[in-house]
């Protein structure tokens, strides 16, 4: 075994029993050099295993600091409601609506939905509370013209139940685009952050059997609790 998976193995070790705990920040490479009496670049090979591995993130000007592993599993493909989803984890979840108000598209909504500025749109923003974290932030666009009524206590139960069994709607299918961001003011106004400085965010432009779009939605994570899971299979391409 070389020097720098020993260490590698050591520090898993007090990740492992939480002598390192999730947020905690490791001892800095110096430090690290003279605990392991090992060079720089085998101390930067074991943290680089660490962070390949999940148990760390390395943040600039902030050292490594040790992740969350206790993830929760988001499907990419497929249209699932965040209830739907609650309802198979074992943890505290809810929902907070921080914003319902009804306004006009502006124009990259308009171009989306096929809007005219006279056209009323509800705008949605929902703060998601697993475990008495706040972890996820959704906003949502939602077509009026198809959803007339709207209130918080539908927001905070389940929209898409909603939708389905209540307005006698069928969802159909989404289109998704996941890349990772910088977070923003509100990001870390209205999310625990901890120390993470990026987000997973989540586009998705929803669809009923009909083809209408009725939800443009726009989720953004904090990165150290979600995966998000697909099945692919292989298709030749002629």
């Amino acid at each position: 075994m070389s020097k720098y998976e020993a260490i590698y193995k050591d520090i898993l070790g007090r990740i492992e029993q939480n002598l390192y705990a999730a947020g905690d920040t490791l001892p800095g490479e110096y430090e690290l050099m003279k605990i392991y009496e090992a060079s720089r670049d085998t101390i930067r090979k074991a943290l680089l295993l660490l962070a390949q591995n999940g148990y760390i993130q390395k943040s600039k000007g902030r050292g490594s600091i040790v992740l969350d592993r206790q993830r929760y599993d988001f499907p990419v493909s497929g249209v699932v409601s965040f209830k739907e989803l609650a309802d198979k984890m074992e943890q505290d979840v809810q929902t907070k609506v921080i914003c319902l108000e009804k306004t006009h598209p502006d124009a990259r909504i308009r171009q989306l939905f096929h809007m005219s500025p006279e056209d009323e749109v509800w705008l949605v923003q929902r703060v998601r509370i697993i475990d008495h974290e706040a972890v996820i932030l959704d906003t949502d666009i939602l077509d009026a013209s198809i959803i007339p009524e709207l209130n918080e206590e539908i927001l905070e139960q389940s929209l898409y139940s909603y939708i389905e069994e209540t307005l006698h709607l069928k969802i159909a299918y989404a289109e998704k685009e996941i890349t990772c961001q910088n977070v923003s003011g509100l990001d870390t106004k209205v999310l625990d952050m901890k120390q993470y400085d990026m987000v997973v965010n989540v586009e998705s432009c929803s669809y009923l059997d009909d083809a209408r779009i009725f939800q443009y939605t726009n989720a953004r994570h904090r990165p150290d609790k979600f995966r998000f899971k697909d099945f692919a299979r292989r298709v030749k391409l002629v």
